[in-house]
Parts: structure tokens; sequence; C-alpha cells
């Protein structure tokens, strides 16, 4: 199957410097992740967001790190002197800001995170009314607004508006996923591993799997400002695995910094992707009716072997662009109940508009219980293609399918695959990196084609 350069979703062109595939993301302290700029696009947000509301009000979150108080004020800020109401929330994951702003009666929310990028970085992504991440059209607006002088009729200032604390919006997320099993769902007797990477999930994951009765054991849950995502969470979940073995748990979660999305272990201590949670989850919908079509919507990165496992039994996966917000605009167009990704963002729809990774744990700990299966049983349903996945940092960005030496060992690796994998070269929406990802019958003949493809891009970039 012949991948290449991955297709652009409709709007994903429009002329956005700011906003990337995740919102603005990059080093705190350096342009654009600066608390001026953050203040002016409070001003801007207040404009957009308000459309001539006498008092638009935008709720704001933050993850652990340390530079996220002072972005935090200044977005706050900037939204009050634009004349808006800004609530506070604290600290919670993203996905509370999709569910709160309707709850508050939100004009928009905001969360300030770099999700699993290193302390240093930091960044800001924006949800509408209805709990949706932005859309490139309406990034690519706010951007335009925030470029252009006021005009003579916005020159009036706005009446000072205010900012405000929120300190009950941590119960009132835990209790919303509370809301999302079943009346009466209980795990007790199950003993689980959390790791919550020093991040945003250390707030809500642990109290709602104990207040459900189950025994947690919780690793890394000691912010300190610096530590989030440092050899732990999701992009690290070694020790994850290796506590579910030794404990002999039941099951692990393992979650990123600002917790929208999660990876688990099943009671081997092996990883539990979002293609393989995604996928059980699908299956045991299906079986009860509640698979819309019988469609499930993965993105380009997904394995092979997924994809083929689920057609055998009658489901079709549709392949989006990366990105949970292209996730949810295809299956807004097709219908479907459930979509995500491998690295563990996975979007119940029916229960709400984004990923949110202690939701999609606490469906797959729902099918264990269900099914009275353990998860080694249910995530197994698959056999997994060779895939290989190479960053390459690189100096400067260009086309990549505009240089001659890296197309030509695409095309010679597509070519020597004959059909039997798959090529996908792309840049990173959030970090400064060539993503060279392929798939293939051989793992060696698949390291040597990815590595190969690697080395032409930074003889060319530098």
């Amino acid at each position: 199957m012949k991948a290449g350069i991955p297709s652009k979703s409709k709007g994903q062109d429009l002329k956005r410097h700011l906003f990337g595939t995740d919102g603005i993301r990059g080093t705190a302290g350096l342009a654009p992740v600066t608390p001026e700029l953050f203040f002016r696009l409070g001003q801007a947000a207040a404009r957009f967001f308000g459309k001539g509301r006498p008092k638009p009000r935008l709720l704001i979150a933050r993850d652990t790190r340390e530079s996220g108080r002072a972005l935090d004020n200044a977005l706050a800020s900037g939204f009050a002197d634009g004349g808006g109401e800004a609530l506070k929330a604290g600290v919670l994951p993203t996905p509370a800001i999709a569910v709160l702003t309707r709850r508050y009666k939100a004009q928009a929310g905001a969360v300030l995170s770099a999700s699993h990028n290193p302390y240093e970085d930091n960044g800001l992504k924006f949800f509408s009314p209805a709990g949706e991440k932005l859309t490139d059209a309406e990034e690519a607006a706010l951007e335009a607004l925030l470029a252009a002088r006021p005009s003579g009729a916005e020159k009036s200032r706005p009446p000072l508006g205010l900012v405000r604390d929120l300190p009950e919006a941590a119960d009132a997320y835990r209790q919303f996923v509370r809301s999302t099993l079943p009346k009466g769902t209980s795990l007790k007797g199950m003993r689980l591993v959390v790791d919550c990477g020093h991040g945003a999930s250390g707030v809500s994951t642990p109290e709602v799997l104990r207040g459900l009765g189950a025994t947690v054991h919780v690793l890394h849950n000691e912010p300190d400002g610096r530590n989030i995502n440092r050899a732990s969470g999701s992009t690290h979940p070694q020790a994850m695995l290796k506590a579910v073995r030794r404990l002999r748990a039941h099951a692990g979660l393992a979650h990123d910094g600002d917790a929208d999305r999660v990876l688990m272990s099943d009671e081997k201590g092996r990883l539990v992707d979002g293609d393989r949670m995604m996928g059980l989850c699908a299956l045991h919908m299906a079986a009860h009716g509640g698979l819309p079509g019988r469609l499930l919507v993965a993105t380009v990165m997904s394995n092979l072997g997924f994809e083929k496992a689920l057609a055998a039994r009658g489901i079709t996966v549709l392949r989006a662009p990366v990105g949970d917000r292209y996730v949810l605009e295809m299956m807004k167009e097709r219908r479907a109940a459930l979509g995500g990704e491998q690295s563990g963002h996975v979007i119940f729809r029916r229960l709400l508009p984004t990923g949110d990774g202690l939701v999609t744990a606490l469906q797959v700990l729902s099918v264990m219980k269900k099914e009275r299966k353990g998860l080694a049983e249910l995530a197994g349903f698959f056999t997994s293609v060779p895939q290989l996945l190479v960053n390459v940092k690189v100096a400067a960005r260009a086309d990549l399918a505009g240089i001659k030496p890296v197309a030509q060992a695409m095309a010679a690796a597509e070519l020597e695959l004959a059909g039997q994998g798959r090529v996908l070269v792309r840049w990173s929406g959030t970090e400064p990196k060539a993503r060279v990802m392929i798939e293939g019958p051989d793992p060696r003949q698949v390291e040597r084609l990815a590595h190969g493809i690697a080395r032409e891009i930074v003889h060319a970039l530098g």
C-alpha cells in the first residue's frame, strides 16, 4: 500500500504562522510562547469569540509546567482587557476544558500545555463553545485578527472585564468522567498502575479510579514544574510496564503531560497502544450495535495489521491526516462514533468531541469487565506489521517531496516493498522534526529503508 507524503485535510493549507496541528507550541519565553504575545492573543480572543457580546467568557486551564502560571496570567489579563470574563480553572487535563466550556457556558476554552514535550516548551490551544478544537480556518482568522490594527469602529475600548478563579472545576470534570460509565459500574477487584508523568492527570485519574473501587498504585505524581514527561508517562512507559509485572496488576495506564492520551499495559506488562485500544473497543461496540456503519477513523500512522484484522471482521478503517482534530473532522463527515491515533488519542464521539486519556482507559477497563477477559486477550486481535518511525531533526523545513534525493529514496522504498508495506514521510506539526515511517514484512528491510530516507533528509537539509 502506497502512502508517500500525506494529503492535507480541508483548510489545512490556510496561511497560519502561529498555529500548528495542535495549537501554538514552542520554547517558553521565546516567540511565540511569551506573556506579551499571549496577552495580545487574549485581547484578540475577546473580540474573536465575543462577536459583539458585551462580556464573552473564556475558560482557561494549564498543565504543571513552571511557565504555565505566567502564560495563564497573561492570557487571562489580555482577555479581561478586551472586555471578557476569564475563568481560571488551574491545573486540569486538556479534555476537561472541552467538557467544561459547555458546562460553564463559555464562548471558548483555552489550555496552556505542550502535551508530551519537555518542560522547557509550552503552548496554547483553543476550544470552541461546543468543546471542539478550532478549525484551520478559525485559527487563521484569529491570527489575522491578532495581526490587524483595530478599525475605527473598534477603537473605543470595551469596559474592563474580570478574571476569577474556578476552584470547583476539577471536581466538575471528575463528575463528568464518572458519568461516561453506566450507573453502578464498579472496578472493584482490579489492581491498576497509573503513571501520571508528573502532569495534569494527577488531579483526576487516581481519584476517579479509586472512586470506582479499583486498587491504584500511582507513579510519577510529584510535579515540580520541571519534571513533566521526564522519563515517565506515555512517552516513557517502561516504569509503568515494569510495575504492572511486579505488582501483578490487571492493567496499567500512562498519560502524557496534558492527559488527552493514554497508553496501557496488559496484565503481562506488554504495551497496548491506541490501535489496540481502538480496535478492541470497536469490536465490542460492533457486537452490541454501537458502531454506526461499522466504521472506525484512524490516521495514516496506524498499523497495517490493525486495518487488515478489523477488515476481516467487517469493520472498515478510514485514515485521516495526523492530528486528532482531523480525525474528528472525518468522524463527523462519515458519522463515525469511534476514532483516534496510534499514540493514544482516542475519541468516543458520543461522550465528548476530543481525546481523553482517562475516558479511553475507562472504556477499555469496562470492556474487560463486561467480557470477563484480560487485556492481553482483548488487545491481541491482530499481529502488527513491522513498523519503524524515525524522527529526523534538521536545521530548516522544506518541501520533502520536492527534494530530489529524498523523493528518489521514497520511490525506491515503495518499489522495493512492492505493495506489501507503506512509506510515509511528513513534518511533525508540533516539533522541528521530519518523521519517516516505514512498514513492511521484514523488520531488517524496514529499518534499512527508513534510515536510508532519513539520511537523505539530513544530507539535504542539514
